[in-house]
């Protein structure tokens, strides 16, 4: 069955990330009180597509771990939704069901230098094209660990 693992949100982009046992996802806005909930940029425009909710899979962190032996906690890889059982990329362009919420695959999240200044860890090579899922919520809902993901 695929479901959510847990749930993490950050207050600003450097800062920690903070398990929440319960979230509501807002259309057209992002996760309540993460770091890119209704950002705007400093032009004035929407910020870039993809910023509402980023995922990952426990697949890949396990993966991350086995076949580079670096371990990377869910909170630190920085995305706010661990998954297991679903296949991430399979989902870009693609609506799909978490809880009450409604999401739409937008593009891969792939592994950045800032993650890497951040964890201390070289993670780029083991989560290229495994690294998560940004995503778009197309509907309001609630989320919370142990929820089906269906799509």
């Amino acid at each position: 069955m695929s479901h959510v693992v847990a749930i993490h949100i950050a207050a600003n982009e450097s800062g920690p990330m903070q398990a929440v046992q319960t979230i509501r996802a807002v259309a057209g806005m992002g996760l309540e009180g993460d770091r890119y909930f209704n950002v705007v940029a400093k032009d004035g425009k929407a910020e870039k597509t993809g910023r509402h909710a980023t995922l990952i899979e426990l697949e890949a962190l396990t993966a991350l771990e086995r076949d580079y032996q670096l371990t990377l906690p869910a909170d630190q890889s920085r995305r706010n939704i661990l998954t297991e059982g679903v296949a991430l990329n399979h989902l870009v362009g693609r609506e799909f069901k978490i809880g009450e919420a409604v999401f739409r695959g937008i593009r891969l999240c792939e592994p950045c230098r800032h993650l890497e200044k951040l964890t201390g860890k070289p993670v780029m090579r083991g989560l290229l094209h495994r690294g998560g899922l940004r995503a778009e919520i197309v509907r309001d809902g609630m989320i919370r660990p142990g929820d089906k993901i269906v799509g």
